[in-house]
């Protein structure tokens, strides 16, 4: 595999894409406020290049992530449209539940509780649960996976199958590292626990972020993630801007090719150029 090209800015590259599929938390926001280096790049690629699509694992539907981006002040005009793994976890929610009244078992904090909000659903213990949804932890400040230990324990005793609104393992809240709802799904396999996935890596969620780009002949998926952003555009055949100082910015020093072409190798991942923050 080539070693990959650092690169100073999105301008040097640019010209060879025409549509951006685009991570944010890491990339665009660091859960606290935007970069504004960033949301400068993305609107001068839409109005020079192409569509901006951001792309993004927040287990919420697009308007209550464009609501909470704008509360971290991404100015709306630098993307198009926002596809999440939270929306798609909603629409197989309404598709479980307009047959029937589904008992579920919520994992997350209350204020994610408009994923369910208007869909015929029941929240239940796990006793009576038919189906568990996890969209994070209930307080990631202070908790970890290993509390979870007995819930999915319990989860598993009576087979009960996890969709996981978030694959992202961890996350950067201004300088704390949190968990996400993929370390809990990760936790839940490793007992032979069902998952099933909404959002990066996953191919239906790309086909999603493609066609809300207009299904563009050269896109570039741009994201600091290996194992969900970059291995996840590997797949569906995106060429891919890697950002270093996001969610592994402890592990690219030295900043070397070689280094970054070693990092990617141990994460099964690949981009063709990188650089440590957006910026044009």
């Amino acid at each position: 595999m080539p070693l990959p090209r650092l690169i100073s800015g999105l301008s040097e590259i640019a010209s060879g894409h025409d549509a951006l599929i685009c991570d944010v938390w890491g990339v665009v926001h660091d859960g606290a406020r935007h970069h504004p280096a960033a949301a400068d790049a993305l609107f001068r690629f839409k109005q020079s290049h192409g569509p901006v699509v951001l792309l993004t694992n927040a287990p919420r539907v697009p308007e209550e992530v464009a609501a909470q981006c704008a509360s971290y002040g991404l100015p709306p005009d630098c993307y198009d449209a926002i596809v999440s793994s939270g929306g798609a976890t909603r629409d197989e929610l309404a598709r479980r539940s307009a047959a029937k009244t589904l008992s579920l078992y919520y994992i997350g904090p209350d204020r994610d509780l408009p994923m369910i909000q208007g869909l015929d659903i029941r929240r239940t213990g796990i006793d009576e649960a038919e189906l568990v949804l996890c969209i994070g932890l209930v307080d990631d400040m202070t908790e970890t996976v290993a509390d979870y230990a007995d819930i999915l324990a319990a989860m598993k005793a009576r087979g009960l199958v996890m969709l996981c609104a978030n694959p992202d393992l961890v996350v950067h809240r201004g300088p704390k590292l949190l968990y996400c709802a993929g370390s809990l799904a990760q936790a839940y396999e490793s007992l032979g626990g069902e998952v099933v996935y909404y959002g990066k890596p996953h191919l239906p969620v790309y086909a999603a972020a493609l066609a809300a780009a207009g299904n563009p002949k050269r896109p570039l998926a741009v994201g600091d993630g290996l194992v969900t952003d970059i291995r996840g555009a590997n797949a569906a055949g995106l060429d891919v801007l890697f950002i270093a100082d996001g969610v592994h910015g402890e592990d690219i020093a030295p900043y070397t090719p070689e280094h970054l072409a070693a990092l990617f190798a141990r994460f099964g991942a690949h981009a063709a150029t990188a650089t440590r923050a957006l910026k044009w």
